[in-house]
């Protein structure tokens, strides 16, 4: 079995959505606890500068985005699927809803003062003043909601997925589980974290029973090891994972780039267009580190452009 490193921590919501879809398909896997926020220099010898949590290796390829990380690991273990073929293309339209629109009125609702305590708890003044602006350099120029606006989207949304599951289905897409479940259970369980504010779940019962589901497959404990011992595994790497090249417009193989997020965390990964398609783009770079590794990007939210119009 191929040996898969989630880099992540444990308060991250996206990271809760890959260990989920982990413990779904009963996957062995490795654990690297990675910083909450800057400086992460391990991460940076990894992934070139690509800041978000989490991120998988394997070996040394590194995918970025859940997006993709979901999809690599359904490559690696095909069994149970989490895009099965009676859930039909809604299952990737509501994932892609749940890790944008569900997720930003998730995060500023459950982080207001009176679930910020729990979510932060223990965390010093100097911290939260550390880790605030922290985040608000990587959503620079991004409108957020208020959390009274958040409050008003968020029952909205719940009232939807309640909705959903109305016809009495056990997930949201069908009877069987699939990458939908996955990513609205991440903000779900975001909102849980913090009891006074989790309250708004509580009128809506088909959807706690529906995450009480998603919550039972809980991962398998992982083997851990440390930030160094992963960057020694992609520097003793011999290869990296096949990549096909889709030729568009203006982009040849082996073109200098740089891909950047198009919504938020958008520092720039730069290196040699090695693999292209309308689903993925990946990237060689060289570290003083970690050796030759390949990063790989979804199309869906990034942007490629040739690192001298950058």
């Amino acid at each position: 079995m191929t040996d898969l490193i989630l880099h992540h921590y444990p308060s991250s919501p996206f990271s809760e959505k890959v260990r989920l879809v982990l413990g779904f398909k009963g996957l062995d896997w490795k654990s690297v606890m990675v910083p909450t926020m800057l400086p992460k220099p391990d991460v940076v010898a990894l992934t070139g500068g690509y800041r978000r949590t989490p991120f998988l290796q394997i070996g040394a390829d590194i995918y970025c985005d859940t997006a993709l990380m979901c999809r690599v690991i359904e490559r690696v273990a095909p069994k149970p699927s989490i895009y099965p073929p009676s859930a039909g293309g809604a299952t990737h339209i509501v994932s892609q809803w749940a890790d944008s629109a569900l997720f930003w009125v998730a995060i500023p609702y459950t982080m207001q003062p009176a679930g910020i305590e729990h979510i932060m708890q223990g965390a010093s003044p100097e911290v939260l003043k550390a880790f605030g602006a922290d985040r608000a350099a990587m959503t620079t120029g991004m409108r957020r909601a208020t959390p009274a606006d958040a409050a008003a989207q968020l029952k909205t949304y719940l009232g939807w997925i309640e909705q959903q599951l109305g016809d009495g289905r056990r997930f949201l897409c069908g009877e069987a589980a699939s990458i939908a479940d996955f990513s609205v259970a991440q903000s779900i369980w975001f909102i849980r974290r913090a009891p006074p504010v989790a309250t708004v779940l509580a009128p809506h019962t088909r959807l706690v029973a529906w995450y009480e589901r998603v919550a039972a497959f809980a991962p398998q404990r992982p083997t851990q090891i440390g930030s160094s011992d992963a960057i020694a595994i992609a520097a003793a790497a011999t290869s990296t994972a096949p990549t096909v090249f889709e030729t568009e417009p203006g982009l040849v193989q082996g073109d200098a780039v740089t891909v950047s997020a198009t919504d938020y965390a958008r520092d720039p990964v730069v290196g040699k267009l090695v693999g292209l398609s309308r689903e993925e783009v990946a990237i060689e770079r060289h570290d003083a580190r970690a050796g030759r590794v390949v990063v790989h990007f979804p199309r869906i939210g990034f942007q490629i452009r040739k690192e001298d119009a950058a």
